[in-house]
């Protein structure tokens, strides 16, 4: 369906116009249905972002600005997703022994457990927006998003 007919524009909208509108619709309806997979874990797609971002450390722990820095969503409080995570027992929090100041986050086995547990669910996910692109137009889709995003 074509971006006008969802918006329901009766006038001429142009190309820079109609590529911000599909991309914030598309944006919207993955987030919506990547949210539906989280629901039954009781986690945000933020909570997720740091859960893989702390899997990727392999066992090392990462301070607060290493998960910040690392983040889809650059503007999410950590200290907020991380004690959410805490209570949830998916991470451990300690002060780091070098500087008192510095807190240290590892993934904990149950955190691992449920990444492990969505990853089919998270690549059926990704499967399903991407079934109707050969692997050459997902590359070039790619490319193109980042060229348009690093002006």
């Amino acid at each position: 369906m074509r971006i006008e007919e969802i918006t329901k524009t009766t006038g001429t909208l142009n190309d820079a116009t109609k590529v911000i509108l599909n991309i914030m619709y598309t944006e919207k309806m993955i987030s919506e249905q990547f949210s539906e997979i989280l629901k039954p874990y009781d986690l945000s797609s933020e909570q997720y972002n740091v859960l893989r971002i702390l899997r990727g450390q392999k066992g090392n722990p990462a301070n607060m600005c290493l998960i910040q820095e690392r983040m889809i969503a650059k503007t999410s409080n950590t200290t907020r997703l991380v004690d959410k995570l805490l209570l949830k027992e998916l991470v451990t929090r300690k002060v780091c022994p070098d500087n008192r100041r510095k807190i240290e986050v590892l993934i904990t086995q149950k955190g691992l457990d449920t990444l492990a547990e969505l990853e089919p669910k998270v690549k059926d996910h990704e499967n399903y927006f991407s079934k109707k692109l050969t692997p050459v137009e997902l590359q070039q889709l790619n490319e193109l998003l980042e060229k348009y995003r690093n002006n």
